[in-house]
Order: structure tokens, then C-alpha cells, then sequence
């Protein structure tokens, strides 16, 4: 595993963090936790979204034809670093920049890629991802959603449920079955839909801490051209398992974001009433989740490391965002165990409630497992 930084990875590290200096504002970082429920935040984050994009740090890993950097791995390795140890807030649209749009690029007409990606950088438009439902959660291929050919337009009837920003989109890449008579991993296509389609129904859903991040979302014979098929028709496994994203060191994401909520949380512990870091159990747990997370560093880094040498960096990544998942709810419940309610403005109180969704979203531990067992393992399918 090698990760020597290169000459130009310094020069990226200083160039970005002397940009975050002068246009990074508290303004912006405090829009983050509000993001899901005030409208002023979301729209200060849509703001900084085409500042970003506009100074060509929206998405680093994109090309530049496309607004990014052509940035390499451990160029973009350096930025999740830095970004996150600033505390900029995730995009808007992380799902489009992360995972839509290398499809697009690999899939799209010209006038996709010229209309749709230059908008979704600067979170112009809001993008959302149609792809859980009711009774096909992490098992995609389970999905229900139907689409059918009817002259130059395909008719959608089904169901999106936990759909991130599906209230707020104005686009969906929607993933519905054309072919019901084949397995179950095949027959599936993608589609680009509009959102102002008539037929569409986006039911915000509020979580436990108070957000309404997420949809459920109907449709109800829509009618979505034909020409808005991305990718081959009945392949859109294909589209939806694309290696091609450029954002190759989002890993980097998952121990520097811990990192910087264990040092937050010492930092509030040792400001409080009652003296926690004194107790013994207290600094056992505190210590525990210092080597844990220095461990999730080494996955993530094997993970890095491994897409840049042409190894399985997938299934290594997948481990690491479980054990991500598991420090990040015993780190809540160690908040939970020694502040005050109401400490620290009630960010501890927040991601209380958050923690629980950590093993659930972006692939369930028990999914996250599989993958583990099967590719890093070597074991059979069950």
C-alpha cells in the first residue's frame, strides 16, 4: 500500500486550502445541519454549490470538459481530506456529482451531457436517484417500478420510497423494470425523468431528528420520451453498477469525518460540567474509538489503494463503510452517556438520532457484510 504524496498533491493541498480560507464561510458550515429543515440553508448551500463549481472545485474528479480537474487519486484523496477536516459541507446534489453523473458521461447523448451536467455542478437543478422501493430496499433487482413502451413515449407506474431530495428534484435518474418476464437482474433500464412530468407525487418524509432530506415518491402513468433512456434498454444493471465514476478516494470521507467528531466531542467534554475525561470508563471509550477510527484510515487507505493499482478497492470499501457505520453510533451513544442534553448547541442530541441511519444508508450492514464474505473472504453464497 503506498501513499506517498507527490510534488503536485502538495501543490493541490495548498491551492485548495488557501481557497477555503477566503471563501469558506461560517455561514455556509452552520447551513449544513440545517440543510433538512430551513429553506434560508438549503438555499445558502445551492450558493455555495455554484461557487464551488463556478472555481472548478465542485467535483475534482470530473474532467475538465465537464467542470472538474481531471484530478488523480491522491489528488482527490487530498481534497476529501481537506474538505472535510474544513467542514464544507457535502453537495447537494453528492448523489448526482458521485454517482449519476459518470453514467451520464459514459451513457448520455451530447445534449445530456451539455444541458444536464453544468446545471447539476452548480446545483442549478437538484437531482435525485429513483432506485429503493417498498419491497426492494438494498435488493434493487427486486424492483417493481413498470415502464412500458407506448410509441414514442415509455408510461411509469410504481413506487420510490427514501428517496434522498425527491421533493426538491427537478430531475430523476429512475431505474424501472421494461421487462417483466426476465430474471430478476435483468430487464431492468434506466431512465432520465423530469420531476414536473405530470403523474409524479413527492411526499416528503421526516426522520427522527426533524428533517425532511428524504421522498417517497409515486408515479402514476407518467409519461417519460422515449429518448430519455440512458443507456441500453433492459440493461440498466449495467448502467447502475457502472465502475466508471471518477471519484475514486470518497473513501478518504469516512475516517476524516470521524476524526473530526472525535475531536469535537473531547473538545466538548472537556469544556463540560462535572468533569467526564476523569473518569476512567470515559477515557477507555474515548480511547477505543481513537484506534478504531485510526483503523477505519487503514481499510479506507487499502480500499484507495487498491483502485489505483487494479484491485477490488469495492469490496474493501464496503467493509469500511461498516465499521464507519458501527463508530459512529457507539460514538453517539458515548455523547449520549456523559453531555448534557442540549450540549454543545444540541449537535450531540442531533446525531443521536442521526447515528441510527449510519448502518442503513448507502447499503445496509447486513448487505455491506455479504460483500465482505463473498469478495474479500472468498466465501460462497449463502
Amino acid at each position: 500500500m503506498d501513499f506517498s504524496y507527490p510534488p503536485e498533491a502538495d501543490q493541490f493541498r495548498k491551492e485548495l486550502r488557501g481557497w477555503l480560507a477566503a471563501h469558506l464561510t461560517r455561514a455556509v458550515i452552520d447551513s449544513s445541519e440545517r440543510r433538512g429543515s430551513d429553506a434560508a440553508a438549503f438555499d445558502t448551500l445551492r450558493e455555495w454549490s455554484a461557487t464551488l463549481a463556478d472555481a472548478g472545485w465542485a467535483a475534482v474528479s470530473w474532467p475538465r470538459e465537464y467542470g472538474g480537474r481531471d484530478a488523480s487519486s491522491t489528488e482527490q484523496l487530498v481534497y476529501a481530506e481537506e474538505t472535510t477536516r474544513a467542514r464544507v459541507p457535502a453537495p447537494l446534489n453528492i448523489i448526482g456529482i458521485n454517482n449519476i453523473a459518470p453514467a451520464i458521461m459514459q451513457y448520455g447523448t451530447d445534449a445530456q451531457k451539455r444541458d444536464l451536467l453544468p446545471r447539476m455542478l452548480r446545483a442549478d437543478d437538484i437531482w435525485c436517484q429513483g432506485m429503493s422501493e417498498p419491497e426492494a430496499g438494498s435488493d434493487l433487482a427486486s424492483l417493481r417500478t413498470r415502464a412500458v413502451r407506448d410509441g414514442d413515449d415509455f408510461v411509469v407506474t410504481g413506487q420510490k420510497i427514501w428517496t434522498s431530495l425527491g421533493h426538491r428534484a427537478d430531475w430523476c435518474q429512475l431505474y424501472v423494470r421494461t421487462d417483466p418476464e426476465a430474471p430478476k437482474h435483468k430487464g431492468i433500464s434506466c431512465l432520465i425523468v423530469d420531476m414536473s412530468s405530470p403523474g409524479i407525487e413527492a411526499r416528503p418524509l421526516v426522520t427522527l431528528n426533524g428533517d425532511s432530506d428524504f421522498a417517497e415518491v409515486f408515479f402514476n402513468d407518467v409519461r417519460v420520451p422515449a429518448a430519455s433512456l440512458l443507456g441500453p434498454l433492459d440493461k440498466g444493471w449495467q448502467v447502475a453498477t457502472t465502475t466508471l465514476s471518477f471519484e475514486r478516494a470518497a473513501a478518504a470521507r469516512l475516517y476524516a469525518e470521524m476524526q473530526v467528531r472525535l475531536h469535537d466531542l473531547v473538545a466538548d467534554l472537556r469544556s463540560s460540567s462535572g468533569s467526564p475525561l476523569d473518569d476512567p470508563s470515559t477515557l477507555r471509550r474515548l480511547g477505543e474509538l481513537d484506534v478504531r477510527i485510526k483503523n477505519l484510515e487503514v481499510l479506507c487507505q487499502r480500499s484507495i489503494s487498491a483502485g489505483m493499482h487494479g484491485g477490488d478497492g469495492f469490496a474493501i470499501a464496503s467493509l469500511a463503510k461498516s465499521v464507519w457505520g458501527e463508530i459512529g453510533k457507539d460514538m453517539a451513544a458515548l455523547a449520549f452517556d456523559t453531555l448534557d442534553a442540549g450540549a454543545a448547541g444540541g449537535r450531540w442530541d442531533q446525531f443521536r438520532l442521526t447515528s441510527h441511519a449510519l448502518t442503513i444508508a448507502g447499503g445496509t450492514t447486513q448487505i455491506t457484510k455479504n460483500i465482505t464474505a463473498q469478495r474479500v473472504l472468498g466465501l460462497p453464497r449463502p
